[in-house]
C-alpha cells in the first residue's frame, strides 16, 4: 500500500546520495550540494573509522557490528551541519538556500536549507537510522531536517569498470560483490527516496536529481 504524503515543515532537508561503491556517490553529491545552493557536503567515508578502512582494504567485508558505528557519527554529522544551517541561517548568502516546489517553481511553501551526504546506506534499516537517529535518544523528536534518499543505480559492468580505474581509494574492487548482495535498494513507494540511472553522464544524473529532490514530496510512514 502506499504511504501517505505530505509537506515537510523541516527548515532543512538532507538529501543522501546512496549505492555500492563505483556507483559515483561523492562526484554526484558534490556536484548536487553546488546545485542546491552551494550546501555543505558530507562524505561519509571519511567517517569512517580505522578498523572499517583497514579491513575493506584487505579485501574483508564490513558487518553490521563494523557499519553501526559509522552509520551513527554520519547521522551526527548531518544533524550538527543542519544545526549550524539554522543558526547561522541569518548570516547565509543567498545562493545557500533554495526554494522547494512540487511543480518545481517558486511558491508560498518557504524557503529551504540542505545537507547532502554521500553515504552507503545499503539496508533499509541503515536509512531509517539516518533518518530518524538513534531511538534511544531522547532528543530524537526534535529533528531539525527530514531526509531523502538518492538512490544511484549502476550497471554491475559499469561498476567493475569505474572500479578497475579508480586510484587511491581504499576500497578493495573483490568487495562489490559483497556490496551487491547486501545491498536492498530503496522501495521509493515505502521510502523516503528516489532513483537515478547512473550509467549516464554526471551532468545528466545530478540535474534530474536535483530537480527531483527539489520538488519531492515527504512520505511519512
Amino acid at each position: 500500500m502506499r504511504v501517505q504524503e505530505s509537506y515537510s515543515e523541516f527548515p532543512v532537508r538532507a538529501v543522501v546520495v546512496m549505492g555500492v561503491s563505483g556507483s559515483g556517490k561523492t562526484t554526484i553529491g558534490t556536484h548536487l550540494a553546488h546545485l542546491l545552493g552551494n550546501a555543505p557536503f558530507i562524505d561519509a567515508d571519511t567517517l569512517h573509522p580505522l578498523q572499517n578502512i583497514e579491513m575493506m582494504k584487505h579485501g574483508q567485508p564490513l558487518t553490521d557490528s563494523n557499519r553501526w558505528p559509522w552509520l551513527k557519527r554520519v547521522r551526527e554529522e548531518i544533524e550538527k551541519m543542519s544545526k549550524q544551517l539554522l543558526e547561522g541561517q541569518g548570516s547565509l548568502p543567498s545562493d545557500t538556500r533554495q526554494i522547494i516546489s512540487t511543480n518545481g517553481g517558486e511558491d508560498s511553501r518557504g524557503q529551504r536549507l540542505f545537507v547532502v551526504c554521500a553515504c552507503s546506506a545499503l539496508k533499509r534499516s541503515y536509512r531509517e537510522f539516518l533518518s530518524r537517529g538513534d531511538p534511544d535518544n531522547a532528543n530524537v523528536g526534535e529533528l531539525t531536517h527530514d531526509t531523502v534518499f538518492v538512490y544511484v543505480d549502476v550497471s554491475k559492468a559499469e561498476l567493475v569498470q569505474r572500479l578497475g580505474m579508480r586510484r587511491g581509494h581504499f576500497f578493495n574492487v573483490g568487495l562489490l560483490d559483497s556490496q551487491l548482495e547486501t545491498l536492498e535498494p530503496p522501495d521509493v513507494t515505502r521510502e523516503a527516496a528516489i532513483a537515478v540511472y547512473g550509467d549516464g553522464s554526471v551532468e545528466d544524473v545530478v540535474q534530474d536529481a536535483c530537480r527531483r529532490v527539489c520538488g519531492y514530496v515527504t512520505k511519512n510512514t
